[in-house]
């Protein structure tokens, strides 16, 4: 059984940083791009950040140079470190793998951005 499980949301001050996790299992993980998406109520889910296999990394533009996106193979673990957060950060965050058509979602964690 395939499982994604996000933690660290949390409300946080503008300024302020955050590093969430997702927990792989029942994949083999190492060959599976992983991503981070967001989403708003009434909005789609948007892409955030993405890494592939080989550790290459890709950002939305919005949150280049604030946030970094990481994988440990070993533990199959994937992280989004993320600084100098913004109210327009505010979303829940979804953990996603993915490799050729095959697609799978956490249940997403709260990033509440707020003073």
């Amino acid at each position: 059984q395939v499982q994604l499980v996000e933690s660290g949301g949390d409300l946080v001050q503008p300024g302020g940083s955050l590093r969430l996790s997702c927990a792989a299992s029942g994949i083999i993980f190492n060959i599976y791009a992983m991503s981070w998406y967001r989403q708003t109520p009434g909005k789609q889910r948007d892409l955030v950040a993405l890494i592939s296999p080989s550790g290459s990394t890709n950002y939305v533009d919005s949150v280049e140079g604030r946030f970094t996106i990481s994988r440990d193979n070993a533990k199959k673990m994937v992280y989004l470190q993320m600084n100098s957060l913004k109210p327009e950060d505010t979303a829940v965050y979804y953990c996603n793998a993915k490799v050729n058509v095959t697609n799978y979602w956490g249940q997403g964690t709260q990033v509440t951005v707020s003073s």
